[in-house]
């Protein structure tokens, strides 16, 4: 809804800006439209350049001069080349290992070009599925590592309770065995 209102505002602006600069036609009230106006201009300025012969020669040059305005062609120009030959040689030691890497990569090529490499898009399917049952699998064991840690912290629990147990009836027993020794003398 907002796109709508900012068009029906941008063209009401230009509405407004060809009233101005453009004014009323004559007494019509019909307004001249810019994108109207700028195509006759288009058209005659193009008949003008198609009957004029120098007109023609200079949209021949255009590519000329857009080569020549470019800025690589000004170093194509100013360096010469013994420069060149200094740049080519201090970079002599990264050229040396790229030529051994595309060496490399060239005696690897039957691998690359080997039935195990074209066989890619077709084991794809069947690595996608694994690895849907890898993350199913992970899940599970995450479930069940939370499950045994879980049993293991009730275990220990048991044990502590059972270990407290037993020591509060070995204390009684022996109150219990302290007491029933020491009789009292008649």
């Amino acid at each position: 809804m907002e796109g709508v209102n900012n068009i029906e505002d941008l063209e009401s602006r230009l509405l407004e800006l060809e009233k101005r600069v453009y004014g009323q036609k004559g007494g019509q009230n019909k307004t001249v439209k810019c994108a109207e106006s700028l195509e006759k201009i288009q058209s005659a300025l193009g008949n003008t350049a198609n009957k004029r012969e120098r007109v023609k020669i200079l949209h021949k040059k255009i590519e000329d001069l857009m080569k020549y305005l470019d800025p690589k062609f000004t170093e194509h120009i100013a360096v010469p080349d013994a420069m060149k030959l200094e740049f080519i040689l201090a970079e002599e030691e990264f050229l040396l290992s790229q030529a051994a890497l595309l060496e490399q990569v060239s005696s690897l090529q039957p691998l690359l070009d080997s039935n195990y490499v074209k066989a890619v898009p077709e084991n794809a399917t069947k690595l996608q599925r694994l690895s849907q049952i890898h993350i199913t699998q992970q899940d599970q064991s995450e479930v069940l590592s939370t499950d045994v840690k879980k049993l293991f912290e009730d275990y220990n629990k048991m044990m502590l309770l059972l270990s407290k147990q037993f020591s509060q009836w070995d204390e009684k027993l022996r109150q219990l065995e302290g007491a029933k020794q020491v009789k009292p003398v008649d």
